[in-house]
């Protein structure tokens, strides 16, 4: 297993995943990326949606404001 920072923990697969109301989730791939920010529309695993926000602390403006919830931060 690998967990990054500010990404997914790479699972080596096939994995099953169980989630907190009971489902049970299986991958065969041989890696699996299981989503760890919450945000991917594919949990539990990870659509890279982690990619498309910096965290909170890192998206101020040079005046300090932080941007409302709805507005998406340009990609790199």
């Amino acid at each position: 297993m690998v967990v990054n920072r500010e990404g997914p923990i790479l699972v080596e697969g096939p994995v099953e995943v169980v989630g907190d109301d009971g489902t049970t989730t299986r991958s065969d791939r041989f890696v699996v990326a299981i989503c760890t920010c919450r945000r991917s529309r594919a949990h539990p695993w990870c659509d890279t949606s982690h990619r498309r926000r910096k965290p909170a602390e890192d998206r101020s403006d040079d005046d300090g404001r932080q941007p409302e919830e709805s507005e998406e931060e340009p990609r790199p």
